[in-house]
């Protein structure tokens, strides 16, 4: 059960109505975020949800059957909507369209891709700081002085941060310099960190665990809004399987049921999802299709010299044409919705 309580709900009022709770079973977690405050209710206990209606204070009270219950369309109808700021949105209805290198590599590297991304309509730069690596001689980003950098030129070109922290510590410190937290596949259960999130007031985009399932993306999504922060984006990134011929296996199914469980938008990393240059574009186009409300992928100026993920990178004039192409797609997958 989730109950959001009005905002001049009395202290007097709010603990009369967490006992009369209590006494069907269910056990409260008050939950306190940037847009309100919940009480939510866990346990097996079987009551009418007009027993409490009547109380004072209560704003909307809703039966949720989830695990994840914040994160539920069960409870919240209203596609949730992320303002980055300059009418920059990532919300239903809308294509948000996220490119950029997988990592900062130098000061020419970002002003080339900030010009393309200019030129090309695109208002949110992705790029990696701070790198997850399998192997721990491969280039492992270019630290906070990389990123305030890469802040200054975005910044003054009106284009939006995206990028990736990889524990607690780093949270403080990139916080002036990011618009939008990306936690990577590798640490969608570190729940410390998801925890951490939870207490800022900036958007969190969590990407699928490497084996990941549905229910738990949209579980990790739960830590961070019960923890305060409602400013979620789901990510699905493709998944490990026994297939081989592709890095990973891009999990198309997700797009629908993920829209379908949750109020949370849903972007799609072809990039990561196949892990092939030349397959990205197609992918790119079938996440568009299978409703996400944003692509996210590679582009690099010469992704053979990118000094990480050069084999699923895409050049500025493949970049290009798919950003056209995505926006066409779009499109036409708003006329079919009309039908």
């Amino acid at each position: 059960m989730i109950i959001q309580v009005k905002e001049d709900i009395s202290n007097q009022q709010k603990d009369s109505l967490i006992l009369e709770i209590n006494k069907v079973g269910l056990k409260i977690t008050e939950v306190k975020t940037q847009v309100g405050t919940y009480l939510v209710g866990i346990g097996k206990g079987e009551f009418d949800i007009r027993k409490f209606g009547h109380h004072e204070g209560i704003q909307d009270i809703h039966i949720v059957s989830d695990d994840y219950k914040l994160v539920s369309k069960k409870w919240k109808v209203k596609p949730t909507s992320i303002d980055l700021g300059n009418e920059v949105f990532i919300q239903d209805g809308e294509m948000a369209i996220m490119a950029g290198p997988c990592s900062i590599e130098s000061e020419t590297q970002i002003q080339e891709i900030v010009q393309h991304l200019k030129e090309n309509d695109i208002k949110i730069m992705r790029g990696g700081v701070y790198k997850p690596r399998s192997s721990p001689y491969a280039f492992r980003g270019s630290g906070i002085e990389g990123l305030k950098l890469w802040y200054s030129i975005a910044n003054e070109a009106g284009i939006k941060i995206i990028s990736e922290v990889m524990q607690v510590s780093q949270i403080e410190e990139m916080y002036d310099y990011v618009d939008v937290y990306q936690v990577g596949a590798r640490n969608t259960q570190n729940f410390n960190l998801l925890d951490e999130l939870g207490r800022i007031d900036k958007p969190v985009m969590i990407k699928r665990g490497i084996s990941g399932t549905i229910e738990e993306l949209l579980q990790s999504a739960e830590y961070v809004f019960s923890g305060g922060n409602e400013k979620l984006i789901l990510c699905e990134r493709g998944i490990r399987t026994y297939e081989k011929a592709s890095r990973n296996t891009l999990d198309l199914n997700a797009v629908p049921i993920l829209k379908d469980k949750s109020h949370l938008p849903v972007v799609v990393d072809p990039s990561h999802g196949i892990g092939i240059r030349k397959f990205v574009h197609q992918m790119a186009l079938a996440g568009v299709m299978a409703g996400a409300d944003g692509i996210i992928y590679e582009t690099h100026s010469c992704p053979e010299k990118a000094f990480s993920d050069g084999q699923q990178t895409l050049d500025f004039s493949q970049s290009a044409l798919l950003t056209d192409h995505i926006r066409k797609t779009f499109a036409l997958r708003k006329t079919f919705s009309l039908l």
